[in-house]
Parts: C-alpha cells; structure tokens; sequence
C-alpha cells in the first residue's frame, strides 16, 4: 500500500467559503478515481503555531495507483480549480504502508 500526504497553506484571503468547495471537490474524486482506496481530508485545528492550514490523506494498492491519481484529468482538474492558485505553500509525501 501507498500513502500519499499533502499539506496546504491558503493564500492570505482565501475564505471559508473556498476552503468548502474545496472539501466538496475532493469529496467527489474516489466517485472518479477508483484507484483510490482510503481518502481523507479536513482543516488544521490550529492548536499549534506554525502548522499547514489543510490536509489530504489517500491510501492506494500500489504505487502505479498513486501515478493514476496524480496524473488523472479530474485530480489535475480539481488542482486547477481549487489549489493551483490558491495556495501559497505545499508539502507532500509518499511512502509504503503495510
């Protein structure tokens, strides 16, 4: 199994309003994406200084699922529609989980 972490920081302004459509976009990708098997998500609970603002969490069988996700048209749609441009920071990794 792949374990694929990603961590934003919003832009300064980017509102609550964003930050929900843009839960309500990566809610829709496992619908797309079948190569997804475990996918969470959710906002920092600011309870230490310094930390990202966002997170996405995604499990895949293999790593050749992981590519499929992250060169797939709607993540890279998703991308253009919610995080491209609305991010002013990003941290990701990828790594074996049993």
């Amino acid at each position: 199994m792949i374990r694929h972490i990603v961590l934003f920081r919003w832009k300064e302004g980017v509102g609550a309003d964003h930050v929900e459509a843009t839960k309500r976009g990566l809610s829709e990708l496992p619908a797309k994406i079948p190569q997804i098997k475990n996918y969470r998500f959710g906002s920092n609970l600011g309870v230490n200084p310094g930390t990202f603002d966002f997170g996405v969490v995604a499990d895949f069988s293999s790593l050749d699922d992981y590519l499929v996700y992250r060169d797939h048209p709607d993540h890279k749609a998703f991308i253009a529609a919610h995080t491209a441009d609305y991010i002013s920071e990003r941290a990701a990794i990828q790594y074996e989980i049993d």
